[in-house]
């Protein structure tokens, strides 16, 4: 009965809407999110210093600091709730590993790999960071860590070995570290695409490098499949969808005018994020 009780509770406050005003199923607050998940940044980053495994390639660190700044900068125009959040960038010492992530409240990671295998410029990495960064402003780290909070006090009812309140308090924080290592759903991963190109476009590049970046992306994918490919949408079906939405968001910034850079924090070398 009690955990009737907790889980009515819970279920009461867990409808939210994300920006393109897709219903989502919330129990546990943005807020919280990114309390949740500045704890497993850090110790991720503290195991990446301790294994040598951030870059200290400084003119890199310097591009990746310039691009992101750009769209951080029009994040915050858009998305004021944003204008709080601690933004920070790990780059990541790795030439095989094709990946990119952005949990709850800024916090980022990027590997070497992607400049490497995917000899991208600046257009398309914006497309790569603006989808990361759309991740992060829809909420979609919130969203799977009260997925995994909702099975864990399921788990925790069928096995009757602890209340919903513990049930919780563990599943959030179990549910922080797996946000870096579980997919997003299709459907969430759309969603980023679209916010994303045009949090791109607004900042000042091209929407069409998100085409071209996706071929690379497919051509990559003929090889072996990168890992930030696994649960993406179909690189085929994606390609179609991205060009007709370049096409329709050309107009928010016609003349390709840079926005101005916030000075994001690029983690690299033996720094750690305190």
């Amino acid at each position: 009965m009690r955990f009737l009780v907790i889980v009515s509770a819970l279920l009461l406050g867990a409808c939210s809407t994300s920006p393109t005003g897709r219903s989502q199923f919330m129990i546990i607050s943005p807020q919280a999110a990114i309390v949740q998940s500045q704890k497993a940044y850090a110790d991720t980053l503290k195991q990446l210093e301790s294994k040598e495994q951030l870059s200290s390639d400084h003119r890199l660190a310097d591009r990746v600091q310039r691009i992101t700044g750009r769209l951080v900068s029009t994040a915050h125009d858009h998305y004021p709730s944003s204008r709080t959040w601690d933004w920070s960038v790990a780059l990541i010492d790795d030439p095989e590993m094709v990946n990119a992530w952005c949990m709850a409240g800024g916090r980022m990671a990027v590997y070497t790999g992607l400049f490497e295998q995917l000899k991208l410029t600046d257009d398309e990495f914006a497309q790569i960071m603006g989808h990361e960064i759309a991740h992060a402003l829809a909420n979609h780290t919130a969203e799977q860590m009260s997925r995994a909070v909702a099975m864990q006090i399921g788990l925790s009812a069928v096995n009757a070995a602890s209340d919903g309140n513990s049930a919780a308090n563990q599943g959030a924080q179990l549910a922080a570290v797996l946000a870096l290592q579980l997919p997003n759903s299709r459907t969430a991963e759309s969603e980023a695409d679209t916010i994303g190109l045009e949090l791109a476009t607004l900042a000042g590049y091209d929407p069409q490098a998100a085409v071209t970046l996706w071929r690379k992306m497919g051509d990559l994918s003929d090889k072996r499949p990168p890992e930030f490919l696994s649960t993406h949408p179909d690189p085929t079906t994606r390609l179609s969808a991205l060009r007709d939405h370049a096409n329709d968001v050309a107009g928010l910034n016609p003349k390709q005018i840079k926005a101005p850079i916030y000075p994001v924090n690029i983690v690299y070398q033996k720094d750690v994020v305190k």
